[in-house]
């Protein structure tokens, strides 16, 4: 039994060690300086219980038993801020059995007695580690549920364990070399649910920063990838492949005069104010993200156009109802929007953003702070029947344009 501690106490300094060069390199997850915590008073209560007959009994027994069962309410501890979750006063249940069952003279008197009771406090402190690595949010981390098995596996070893010192009842000599074994087998178990731990923190880690290559860093919404990646899944996507798309662009009016007055600092404010008022209103089963610039974009799955009008001017009138605080100064803002809809199975990226482009043009030559709504199929319908131009003839002024796509589809100003 001493040598079986020995080398739990050895493992468990190593990993504490480990544990604590990774906090180090990131301070922002305190979950590791607790699991290293963990493991180190893990170690220190081993250390404890293998030096039992060179230190007095309360120290190697009740104190060092009750400071090895502490090490598991740390790592229950450190899966439950993982997940940013509230601490629980149940994690210390492990320690708390064993001290208050320890207490009772017919179980601090025999070492059989000890050896159960230490392993159902540790099939209690399994089972908890179990729920804690359930994930709070409802996402699918395979590693979450192999760590789940191995946890539920450990309180089944350690339950059964007890329950075989009681139905046998052995003798002193071979209660201890039982108990080396049980040892050796709890630290391989633990060690497994290290390296499954280890495979979760690297998936968590890879969403991580994978979720930082799609978003933009300023307004948090999402980048050109990010909304090129969302696109491709939304066109691809969705049970009623009859909808249409609706591309809705925005462009921030006068933006380049925001940032020459108020300063660059101002104008950052307005971009993530504008995204988000924005990102507020577009559904879930849509995409916003930003282009560039000052210049943000949203796909929308829809049954008419009315209802891409509707999010368009929402979005609009909420952005520029009142002037925006921007450090001392007060800004006021307004959004043009171009709006494309096109046949789901029709539609592709750059037809739909070439479309609500030609749209946000001329919103903002029919006067800015306005949503044109541009109809591919009604646009098709003026193509057909114009006339064709003389080789002479002069071509289509601008506000031509914009009265053409008047009849294409709609300019909405509040």
């Amino acid at each position: 039994m001493t040598t079986g501690l020995t080398i739990w106490c050895s493992e468990a300094i190593t990993l504490a060690t480990v544990l604590l060069l990774a906090w180090r390199h990131d301070r922002k997850s305190p979950a590791y300086l607790i699991w290293a915590m963990g493991f180190a008073v893990s170690a220190i209560g081993f250390a404890l219980a293998a030096a039992r007959g060179v230190i007095p009994d309360i120290w190697s027994i009740q104190i060092g038993n009750a400071v090895a069962l502490l090490g598991e309410s740390a790592w229950i501890c450190g899966f439950r801020l993982m997940d940013k979750r509230k601490l629980d006063w149940s994690a210390f249940l492990p320690p708390a059995i064993w001290l208050m069952g320890v207490s009772l003279p017919w179980v601090s008197a025999s070492f059989v007695n000890r050896v159960i009771l230490y392993d159902l406090a540790g099939a209690v402190g399994a089972t908890l580690l179990a729920f804690a690595v359930r994930p709070a949010d409802g996402r699918r981390e395979p590693a979450r549920g192999q760590l789940g098995i191995v946890f539920m596996a450990l309180a089944c070893l350690c339950f059964g364990s007890a329950l075989w010192m009681v139905l046998v009842s052995p003798p002193l000599e071979k209660a201890m070399v039982y108990r080396g074994y049980m040892t050796l087998a709890y630290g391989l178990a633990v060690i497994v649910a290290i390296v499954l731990n280890g495979k979760l923190l690297m998936e968590r880690a890879e969403r991580r920063w994978r979720a930082i290559s799609i978003t933009d860093t300023l307004t948090g919404v999402l980048n050109r990838r990010g909304l090129q990646e969302s696109y491709d899944i939304l066109a691809g996507a969705g049970p009623q492949q009859t909808q249409k798309l609706a591309a809705l662009l925005f462009d921030l009016d006068h933006f380049k005069r925001i940032n020459d007055r108020h300063g660059h600092q101002a104008g950052d404010t307005v971009l993530v104010e504008f995204a988000r008022v924005a990102r507020q209103f577009v559904p879930r089963s849509g995409a916003f993200g930003r282009m560039g610039g000052e210049e943000f974009v949203a796909f929308v799955p829809i049954d008419d156009q009315s209802q891409a009008e509707a999010l368009a001017e929402t979005i609009r009138a909420d952005f520029c109802r009142g002037p925006l605080p921007a450090g001392r100064s007060m800004v006021s803002a307004t959004v043009s929007i171009g709006v494309a809809i096109m046949a789901r199975d029709a539609a592709s990226w750059d037809r739909l953003v070439s479309s609500a482009d030609r749209a946000l043009y001329a919103a903002k030559h029919a006067g800015r702070n306005c949503t044109i709504v541009f109809n591919e199929t009604e646009a098709a319908k003026e193509t057909d029947a114009a006339p064709a131009a003389d080789e002479g003839e002069l071509v289509p002024t601008l506000d031509d344009q914009i009265q053409a796509l008047r009849r294409m589809g709609t300019i909405a100003r509040m």
